[in-house]
């Protein structure tokens, strides 16, 4: 006859292998509704436009993923994934350009993307030209440029988007430049001596290099002028520019910019610096029209008698300060003139070339064709 079986007790060890068990079913039944859910509603996302201003930097060289990571840190949307899903269906994404951005939050997915495609919503970026002066200037028939002052509190303008622009103005601009040290914004050190020389209102004239440029609009005026000037100082220095010289360099190639087309400034350098060896006046109509804010190639009679410190008809020397941004051609042609005669040159075609002569009769014909030709 057997012995009847003998029951095994459940321990308490059992019991908590038992929930365990049951705990990780839960789990895996739970992971698998959110994968379904996931697979057809698609990525956890926010719905609609969203609220509010939020500042987005997008680096250079940022893939989609990054810059779906970064927008989920400012939650500006809810997942990358949502982010990256409707970014696959936009080609353009692939060329979006590093710099600010002005979005919201709480967005979706689709309206980031459509977001940072909007070129309204790019903040931050301006593009200085050479010849451009830190003061809005006025054409003779009255047109007016933006100055790199106005280009740079353009950019930091926010809320465009939505018909409410919020800028750092021009006269904050301005008045951060007259007071700032210049070793505190990124004035170069060559150039340090000459800014602090100037006067207030024209202190970083010619220190903004020609470029793309990109600033953080919610930053200080003096923040927003070290990000523009840090910027600058590369160019620069990769320019040349550095050590005891380089700001008359600046100088003198700034009147070469205003003064001549690109193929043409080598030898209007020349004559500058043939002038100064003489010592004869320069005689400059960009210097004479610079502090009247005037964008012409001719002067009045009454602006060349007029006394100042950047009237070459009156007085011998460079100008005081730079009188515009300057381009590498311009410097290059200031850096390293070609050897030559030439005391006098004017505009003498239509196009803008100039003709060059060594005595003054030559420069008198030389008129006299620029006459005949319709160009002066």
């Amino acid at each position: 006859m057997t012995a009847p079986p003998v029951r095994h007790r459940p321990t308490s060890a059992d019991f908590r292998r038992r929930r365990l068990a049951l705990l990780a079913s839960a789990l895996l039944a739970g992971a698998v509704l959110v994968a379904a859910s996931l697979f057809l509603l698609g990525a956890d996302d926010y719905p609609g436009s969203g609220t509010g201003s939020v500042v987005v930097r997008i680096e250079s060289g940022d893939s989609t993923s990054a810059i779906g990571q970064t927008l989920v840190g400012l939650d500006v949307v809810r997942s990358r994934a949502a982010f990256v899903d409707a970014a696959a269906d936009e080609p353009a994404m692939q060329r979006i350009q590093p710099g600010y951005y002005e979005l919201r939050s709480q967005m979706s997915g689709g309206a980031a993307v459509d977001g940072l495609l909007d070129p309204q919503r790019r903040v931050g970026f301006l593009d200085v030209k050479g010849g451009v002066q830190l003061d809005d200037t006025r054409a003779p028939d009255g047109t007016v440029s933006p100055g790199v002052l106005s280009q740079i509190s353009q950019a930091t303008c926010m809320g465009e988007a939505d018909g409410e622009p919020r800028c750092t103005g021009v006269d904050a601009l301005r008045t951060a430049m007259a007071d700032a040290d210049p070793a505190a914004i990124g004035v170069p050190q060559w150039a340090r001596a000459g800014y602090r020389a100037a006067a207030p209102g024209r202190r970083m004239e010619g220190l903004v290099a020609p470029g793309p440029y990109d600033v953080d609009p919610r930053a200080t005026p003096e923040e927003v002028l070290r990000q523009v000037l840090a910027a600058s100082g590369e160019r620069l220095s990769a320019a040349g520019l550095a050590g005891d010289g380089a700001y008359r360099t600046l100088v003198l190639a700034s009147v070469v910019e205003k003064e001549a087309l690109v193929p043409d400034m080598p030898r209007v350098a020349r004559v500058i610096e043939n002038r100064l060896a003489v010592n004869q006046r320069l005689e400059m109509d960009s210097t004479v029209n610079y502090p009247l804010d005037v964008q012409a190639l001719r002067t009045t009679a009454e602006a060349r008698g007029t006394p100042g410190p950047y009237n070459t008809y009156l007085n011998t020397g460079l100008p005081p300060t730079p009188v515009a941004s300057v381009s590498t051609a311009a410097l290059a042609a200031a850096e390293n003139p070609p050897d030559g005669p030439w005391l006098f040159f004017v505009r003498c075609t239509t196009e803008g070339a100039s003709c060059f002569a060594a005595t003054y009769p030559e420069h008198l014909a030389n008129v006299d064709r620029a006459r005949a030709a319709g160009a002066f």
